[in-house]
């Protein structure tokens, strides 16, 4: 297994990025990380506006996997996904949902001990560690780690853990795989603008899939099949996810438009990721047992 450091990073998904590591089809890779403060922020003394704000959503990376080319889709499975030992929140004036309430930037060290978040001695959320940032290289210019899109990156949606594959469609040569901002807890939205932000270590492995393109990331887990879209709107990337989906499975049965539409209005499930990002990213699930139902293999 090969080893890539915090000594790698990047504050932009861009085909422009200079590789750090080569790795081949097959290949897994443990990724350190720092927080998306880059671990800035260590007590809850420090000054949050003090910190500097051109080193916020470091991905580490970017690697470049061998054969990935454009039209194909990037396999990247979530094997092992480990976090830091402290985890810090913040919030502030025009962050978030509730960012017209506040005066000031405050925040919050949050110790992550026995498989709980300690949020203050009355109250310990249990950990639902997952990944903030991670995706390709996009088509186009650079586009900020802070920001979701169709190559992926800051999409914080919490399926994003262990046990996840995850297929991004390839727009430069070799993708160009980068990953940070790990949380050890977020619910859906991520209102404050942060989830309990800790540095962490995935270990991921590497597929290249010929023959299907998606525009935009597919999760699949346990549960089933999940479109993740980000856009202006929640409305907009809503109507795209749900129209994306079924133009994506279509192909695969022999159910009428209108059919396929009836199904995923009774089985599918439109939820929401983050609302807080430049994009608010949403994402439509399928269960495995309408895929399975129609004999539907995406992946196989």
């Amino acid at each position: 297994m090969k080893n890539l450091s915090t000594n790698h990073v990047i504050y932009s998904f861009s085909h422009l990025n200079e590789p750090v590591m080569k790795v081949q089809p097959g290949d897994t890779v443990a990724i350190e990380t720092y927080d998306c403060f880059q671990n800035q922020l260590q007590s809850a003394e420090q000054e949050v506006a003090a910190i500097d704000w051109n080193e916020i959503n470091p991905a580490t990376g970017p690697i470049f996997i061998e054969g990935a080319a454009i039209g194909d889709l990037l396999k990247v499975t979530i094997d092992e996904l480990e976090i830091g030992s402290q985890g810090v929140m913040v919030t502030g004036p025009d962050l978030g949902v509730m960012g017209h309430r506040f005066e000031k930037m405050e925040s919050k060290i949050i110790p992550i001990k026995d498989g709980k978040a300690i949020f203050n001695d009355q109250l310990h959320i249990p950990l639902n560690p997952m990944i903030g940032v991670i995706g390709v290289a996009p088509d186009g210019p650079p586009i900020s780690c802070g920001t979701p899109g169709a190559h992926g990156g800051n999409m914080d949606t919490k399926l994003i853990t262990k046990g996840a594959t995850l297929y991004f469609p390839v727009f430069a040569e070799g993708a160009l795989f980068a990953l940070g901002d790990f949380h050890a807890a977020m619910g859906d939205g991520e209102v404050s603008v942060s989830g309990v932000e800790v540095p962490g270590r995935a270990t991921v492995t590497f597929d290249v899939i010929k023959g299907l393109h998606s525009k935009y990331p597919i999760l699949q887990n346990d549960e089933g099949l999940t479109l993740l879209v980000s856009a202006m709107t929640l409305d907009e990337a809503v109507k795209i996810a749900v129209e994306e989906t079924i133009d994506l499975l279509l192909p695969h049965t022999d159910l009428s438009v209108s059919d396929m539409t009836m199904l995923m209005s009774a089985a599918g499930q439109a939820q929401i990721s983050q609302v807080v990002d430049p994009l608010v990213t949403v994402r439509f699930f399928v269960p495995h047992y309408v895929l399975e139902s129609l004999d539907i293999k995406l992946f196989a």
